[in-house]
């Protein structure tokens, strides 16, 4: 008798990183420069994870003017700005608030679909709670978008390496303050042994309706326009 061939499911996990009001969203305090097209690819990749039930860790800045000064106006901890974006946050999560512990329960990731954890620096390794997650939590390969992309998803990504974990990062879904600064860091993290694709290169072409992923009176223009062409098509 031949014995069957075992093969390992993979486990996909989505990071999602700072995908918060203020930085995303057009009429935010420190709105990265990209946001319109990365808020519709954002949104497609949410839809795909929870179509997949995928599961989620997001993780959110949380800053104190007290200690940035005028640079620290925005995510400020208890503020709107410093919310999600509500297509970002799924109905099975667990929010752990904003302290320094490592504790957390046992099969979290099988009793939520999305774990948010908080950090006050670049690295998201230096926050215990946060490298405790990610270095524990058993994943065939890890997904990542948000922002910025030179900065803590760069961080990010590096960690999870250096970790021995395979890393694939939505390019599309990246947002960014300094365009070149970001090529730059993805350039790093792809020589390193991170995957770089495109959306469509996951999700397939998605009629996904782009509406309401952001309310400035840019992007509603921009929906009002695009509206307009499809119905005279």
């Amino acid at each position: 008798m031949i014995r069957p061939m075992l093969t390992l499911r993979r486990r996909r996990i989505l990071v999602d990183v700072d995908v918060q009001r203020d930085l995303f969203l057009g009429d935010g305090k420190h709105c990265v420069r990209n946001h319109r097209r990365v808020l519709a690819n954002v949104r497609r990749v949410m839809a795909w994870a929870r179509r997949q039930r995928i599961h989620q860790i997001s993780l959110m800045t949380v800053r104190d003017s007290s200690r940035h000064g005028h640079n620290g106006d925005f995510c400020l901890a208890g503020t709107k700005g410093a919310e999600k974006v509500h297509y970002t946050l799924r109905s099975r999560h667990a929010d752990f608030g904003d302290n320094a512990g490592t504790d957390l329960p046992r099969q979290i990731l099988q009793d939520y679909d999305q774990v948010i954890l908080y950090r006050h620096t670049e690295d998201p390794f230096e926050q215990p709670r946060i490298d405790r997650l990610l270095s524990e939590t058993r994943a065939t390969e890890f997904i990542v978008i948000g922002g910025l992309a030179e900065g803590a998803v760069r961080s990010l990504v590096l960690g999870l390496l250096v970790r021995k974990r395979m890393v694939m990062i939505i390019t599309d879904a990246l947002g960014f303050y300094d365009k070149a600064a970001a090529d730059v860091a993805l350039r790093q993290v792809h020589a390193k042994g991170a995957k770089l694709i495109e959306s469509k290169s996951l999700l397939g072409t998605s009629h996904l309706q782009t509406v309401c992923t952001c309310p400035c009176e840019r992007c509603r223009a921009k929906e009002q326009k695009n509206s307009l062409e499809e119905s005279t098509l």
